[in-house]
């Protein structure tokens, strides 16, 4: 049996890139094996089993609703406040195993011995990127002044699973940079996607070309340099929509918010309504003639898997994690995504749609792993790790 950390997934509603990949696999791994989902309860001051509230947090395809911060519900408060006077222990069972799939807390990280001890098999994190060390200025700050603890307190782990060979480099870079003479082994295990439901109707015939892009709205994600790309397009005087989703972090994304304000206020066809669920996604990844991803750089990239995955063409980075994904087909992959490139690429498509088809075929032929096949691949490797002292 194999415990799983949720500390911050569980108490949150957020459906940032870490919160899928952490109830996707959840989920992936659930369907196969026992597991059972844990976090650090900060009331209690102890590890405790996740309650049945916590686990329906966890569940796959949350309608997504306020910020990604971690939120404890009064009760939950008094209650571990409550069991923690009257000196009640956490009922823990033992356990084969650990994954981590989180960037977990300060407070969660000094509370990982505790955990880590209490375990008889390998010990792994889910490791996503380092980017807040490569482009700090893009990066919220409480994200870039973590980062270098976090990095050491993986140190602990029998093993590191990263998103991609992107990530893995960058980790295993860092930790030479630091000097480290045995760091735990770090192995590139991509993730998966989730099952696309039943399809409904796409766009009409006629309709105007709706171009979408799906992300979070925050600095490194370049959204600003896709709406001047936009706005170039519309002043040439080509029809199409634009369509954004993604929940907006205002401490870095104060300029794209000022854009999206200001087109939209000229009457520019941009759609824009903050975060979405999962039905709302898919029915926007039917609608749309292709996507454009135009982040600067990536751990993994979900979204470009996920249209790919509908069978719309992407538009992203050549380079990194987002090259990985770009290669086996069906996207326009860009050295640069500056606003010329963004709307080079966008200008092309929209007036040649055979290649859009040609894409999209390309798209349709690939395979795709599921969180099942991710669930697999990371619990066979974790069988093979010895664990550190």
């Amino acid at each position: 049996m194999l415990f799983f950390d949720a500390s911050h997934t569980s108490h949150t509603r957020a459906q940032t890139g870490i919160q899928r990949v952490t109830r996707s696999l959840f989920a992936g791994l659930a369907a196969r094996q026992p597991v059972t989902g844990i976090c650090y309860d900060p009331y209690l001051r102890a590890w405790r089993r996740l309650d049945a509230g916590e686990l329906d947090q966890l569940r796959p395809g949350q309608t997504t609703a306020g910020s990604r911060g971690a939120k404890w519900p009064l009760h939950r408060r008094l209650a571990g406040h409550v069991r923690r006077l009257a000196g009640v222990k956490p009922d823990l069972p033992a356990a084969d195993g650990l994954i981590c799939p989180e960037l977990f807390s300060p407070k969660v990280g000094a509370h990982l011995p505790e955990i880590l001890g209490a375990v008889r098999g390998p010990r792994v994190a889910v490791f996503h990127d380092a980017i807040g060390l490569k482009l700090p200025e893009l990066t919220p700050p409480g994200t870039v002044a973590r980062l270098p603890g976090y990095l050491r307190e993986l140190l602990r782990f029998d093993g590191i699973a990263a998103v991609s060979e992107d990530s893995a480099a960058s980790l295993r870079d860092y930790w030479r940079w630091l000097g480290i003479d045995q760091p735990p082994p770090v192995h590139a295990i991509p993730n998966g996607v989730d099952p696309i439901p039943l399809a409904t109707a796409g766009a009409k015939p006629g309709a105007v070309p709706r171009v979408l892009c799906v992300g979070t709205i925050e600095g490194r994600k370049n959204h600003l340099a896709l709406l001047e790309a936009c706005e170039v397009l519309w002043a040439e005087g080509l029809t199409f929509e634009m369509q954004l989703l993604g929940l907006a972090r205002a401490d870095t994304a104060g300029g794209a918010l000022a854009k999206i304000a200001a087109l939209r206020e000229a009457g520019r066809p941009l759609l824009y309504h903050g975060a979405a669920a999962d039905a709302e996604l898919h029915a926007a990844y039917r609608r749309c003639a292709f996507t454009v991803y135009p982040s600067i750089t990536e751990g993994f990239g979900l979204p470009v898997l996920e249209s790919l995955q509908h069978g719309k063409p992407c538009v992203c980075s050549a380079r990194g994690a987002l090259g990985e994904s770009a290669r086996a087909g069906g996207c326009v992959a860009l050295e640069t995504v500056d606003a010329a490139s963004l709307a080079a690429a966008l200008r092309r498509l929209l007036r040649e749609p055979a290649e859009i088809a040609t894409l999209a075929a390309a798209a349709q032929a690939r395979a795709f792993r599921s969180w099942t096949d991710c669930a697999e691949e990371l619990t066979a490797w974790m069988r093979t790790l010895p664990r550190r002292g």
